[in-house]
């Protein structure tokens, strides 16, 4: 088989894998209130184009739909997937040296 002249390495630039816990931009419930937003799920299934990603708690279309299995779709390019952003845990002044 011949090979295929590429420019940049084929290979996605987010490879996800089952079990992997992402963020995703969508519609979901917190604190009782529908908002939109980063939420986090679990990768449950990935082929070579898109990502599923199962929800605990409710999530919705962008029509106003509830997505009963808590499963979303997303391209793997999508710009609504992400992997989970580290929150900064701000170091506390444990003394007066510290703020020296």
């Amino acid at each position: 088989m011949a090979s295929v002249p590429y420019m940049k390495d084929p290979t996605p630039e987010n490879n996800f894998d089952v079990g992997d816990t992402v963020e995703v931009l969508a519609d979901h419930d917190k604190g009782g209130d529908r908002v939109r937003g980063w939420v986090r799920g679990i990768v449950v299934q990935v082929d070579s184009k898109m990502v599923a990603v199962q929800f605990r708690g409710n999530v919705y279309l962008t029509d106003g739909w509830m997505v009963p299995d808590h499963i979303l779709w997303f391209p793997m390019n999508s710009s609504n997937l992400r992997a989970p952003v580290k929150k900064n845990s701000a170091r506390s002044v444990t003394s007066r040296a510290d703020l020296l």
